[in-house]
């Protein structure tokens, strides 16, 4: 085994793993409120890709990169966030007390609205963005070149970054305790004068944020996305949010780093055709003999 060739897979397996760290925190946030896979999570992340895209043309090159980046950044991640918080409450919201099916039911419909949205408003054809950051870091090891580029440097400390953030904001912060009352007693949190409704609507804002941070860097990284992005992409890191423990924010960022590194590794060494196989035979492996994750708690229910 070449060692350039691992450690170029552990590095692209980090950055990897980073993307569906972040991604997952979306679904593992919603499911520790409201008990709910939010499956069209997937797709704010596509679009926030498409956002990207579009608010990188309207700039064009009258702004310098460093400037576009930035303007790109707080438009796209604002715009997701509001996007994520009207779906919540057009989709979600008026089903709060249904049966838990109409809610997931909801869910898929609007993973489909939205696929097939873009696909007929802004075609069925790759998009692509330029390159805003250009180079990386290379290294001569063990007779080969290992190479990251900058915006992958940027992808695995914003998600660090974001993910301490935010972890620090919900175990430090009123708000946070506010969240962490909702999900152990939504009913008693409200009697003791907590807005539990303007919480869920407050945590699918937070968990559209980060995938708009994973889709802003990721749409740079690749520099081309379609519409069916959301699909794959939101799978994969629901199996990170499993992974790691669904419910529990480090968990999801460490399920995501492990699905990453293993796919990566997978595809380097064995095949890469099969690296989606792999990836979900992890998480049935993980569901038979683990179900609740690396980091996750038994659910135990209240009577």
């Amino acid at each position: 085994m070449d060692s350039h060739i691992l450690i170029q897979q552990l590095a692209n397996g980090l950055v990897l793993g980073s993307t569906y760290g972040l991604i997952a925190v979306g679904y593992t946030m919603v499911y520790g409120i409201i008990g709910m896979i939010n499956f069209a999570h997937g797709d704010i992340y596509m679009v926030s890709a498409y956002l990207t895209a579009l608010v990188l043309a309207l700039l064009g090159a009258s702004v310098s990169p460093v400037v576009a980046l930035i303007v790109a950044f707080v438009l796209v991640v604002g715009l997701t966030a509001v996007f994520g918080f009207s779906i919540e409450r057009i989709a979600y919201k008026p089903l709060r007390k249904s049966p838990r099916l109409a809610p997931l039911i909801s869910a898929i419909g609007v993973s489909l609205i939205l696929q097939n949205y873009v696909q007929i408003t802004q075609g069925a054809r790759n998009q692509a963005v330029p390159t805003l950051i250009p180079g990386g870091l290379e290294w001569n090891v063990g007779g080969g070149v290992v190479g990251i580029t900058w915006v992958q440097v940027m992808i695995i400390i914003v998600s660090q970054l974001a993910m301490g953030a935010l972890t620090w904001m919900i175990s430090r912060t009123a708000l946070g305790r506010a969240c962490r009352a909702t999900e152990q007693d939504p009913k008693m949190a409200a009697i003791l004068g907590i807005n539990t409704d303007r919480i869920i609507a407050i945590v699918f804002t937070l968990g559209a944020a980060m995938a708009a941070v994973a889709g802003v860097l990721v749409t740079l990284n690749y520099g081309s996305f379609d519409f069916s992005i959301g699909f794959v992409t939101g799978i994969k890191a629901f199996t990170a949010a499993v992974l790691g423990g669904i419910g529990s924010l480090p968990g999801a960022m460490i399920g995501g780093l492990l699905l990453g590194l293993s796919e990566s590794l997978f595809s380097g060494f064995v095949n890469s055709d099969y690296k989606d196989v792999f990836a979900f035979s992890l998480l049935v492996l993980v569901l038979i003999f683990k179900p609740s994750g690396l980091l996750g708690r038994p659910q135990v229910e209240k009577v």
